[in-house]
């Protein structure tokens, strides 16, 4: 599952961006075509649909979370493939349309998986649910990222985005082989003497309550400072990365060095990082890992200037990719176990779907400034100012350890 949910990433981030790149589209230009995921900053709008209503035939026969999967990810794969048949060059709009499309329906099933993650796991088996998700995440954006520049390297992109199209089917087959969390019974309808009362009964229970139960549990002041780190707690990172592709381009690091290095040798280093972050989450516990890694994954980020000030050299380039990918998977792993822990399993879908967005502002929304910044200030200036970038996130965060955390 966590395969299906990475693979469609990359393909309207990394690789959509080393295509725009290898076209000659301006910085800010690529910097802008990041708001196309904004989708993933607002999937909590429609998660309450997806955790709550039925699918007509489709959920009585194979469950809440089995139907919405399986029905997006067909969809899915339809998108794709039509954005690899757009050429940024002569119609960017239909590019950006196709991108939008992908980025809507990618949002909408990592609201169905990561639901069905946590339905799925005891308490004591969240953490270790969640790294393991965060592997096949990767291995997703591996064959997205690599496997896309090495396919394009082949036969172009409208056949490198093929492949990623008949990739899903990774998801479906999994999602059809995996049981349904507490049967395929659909919810139960909620009473009300009228259509309108029980319409009104639904929108209370699957809207208003989850967030209310947040807020409640935490408190008001608390839910502000929570709500603004996980905002802030991968931004710097999101915005270095938004130019790291167009970095290596105006390098003149190769399509094949790029997957090489930074999608195959920089996901085993992501990899790595992930288990090493479920250990240091073990032992020190997620406030402390989250600010350990969290000051490591924005030191790394100077790494990217030092690459810029030296040159092309696949040496240099190695060891960047590998202190930014090993910290940032440290980082994601703590991330994550924060954002789980912080779901009611009576809410699950809505929750983590609400907080996983509030993540994604910083990476798709804020970072989308990355091309104007890179190319106002010069590309050591900038990936300066994103490393500051990293800062506020963990003051607030040393604040937050000095309150009482939230029940989980």
């Amino acid at each position: 599952m966590g395969f299906s949910s990475g693979l469609p990433l990359a393909l309207v981030f990394g690789t959509l961006s080393y295509w725009l790149a290898e076209l000659g589209v301006s910085l800010t230009a690529i910097g802008l075509f990041g708001l196309v995921r904004t989708s993933y900053s607002l999937k909590f709008l429609w998660s309450p649909l997806i955790d709550r209503l039925p699918i007509p035939v489709l959920t009585a026969r194979l469950g809440r979370r089995r139907s919405w999967a399986l029905a997006i990810q067909l969809l899915l794969m339809i998108a794709i493939f039509a954005l690899g048949k757009t050429d940024p060059r002569i119609d960017p709009a239909a590019t950006a349309l196709a991108a939008v499309c992908v980025a809507f329906l990618s949002a909408s099933q990592d609201i169905v998986i990561d639901a069905y993650r946590i339905d799925l796991l005891r308490p004591e088996e969240q953490g270790a649910g969640a790294a393991a998700t965060q592997w096949g995440y990767r291995f997703g954006m591996l064959a997205s990222g690599a496997g896309a520049l090495y396919a394009a390297s082949f036969g172009g992109w409208h056949f490198a985005y093929s492949l990623m199209a008949g990739l899903m089917l990774v998801g479906m087959v999994t999602v059809w082989l995996t049981p349904e969390p507490g049967g395929i019974e659909p919810p139960a309808p909620l009473p009300g003497r009228t259509a309108f009362a029980r319409i009104g009964a639904w929108l209370e229970h699957a809207v208003v309550a989850p967030f209310l139960d947040l807020f409640e549990r935490a408190g008001a002041l608390n839910f502000i400072a929570i709500a603004l780190f996980i905002v802030l707690y991968k931004f710097g990172d999101a915005l270095a990365g938004s130019m790291a592709n167009p970095l290596y381009v105006a390098l003149g690091f190769t399509k094949v060095e790029v997957a090489t290095i930074s999608k195959v040798y920089g996901v085993v280093a992501t990899l790595c990082g992930v288990a090493v972050g479920g250990a240091v989450v073990e032992r020190l516990g997620i406030f402390r890992a989250l600010l350990v890694c969290g000051a490591l994954q924005a030191a790394s980020n100077l790494m990217y200037a030092v690459l810029a000030w030296y040159g092309r050299d696949l040496s240099v380039l190695t060891l960047s990719i590998s202190a930014e990918n090993l910290t940032g998977g440290m980082a994601s792993a703590a991330f994550v176990a924060y954002l789980s822990r912080l779901c009611s399993r009576d809410f699950t879908a809505t929750q983590y779907a609400l907080l996983s967005s509030l993540a994604t502002v910083g990476l798709n929304v804020l970072a989308a400034s990355g091309g104007y910044l890179a190319q106002k200030f010069g590309w050591i200036e900038f990936f300066s100012v994103a490393t500051l970038a990293c800062l506020p996130a963990l003051a607030l965060l040393v604040w937050l350890m000095r309150r009482a955390p939230m029940p989980a």
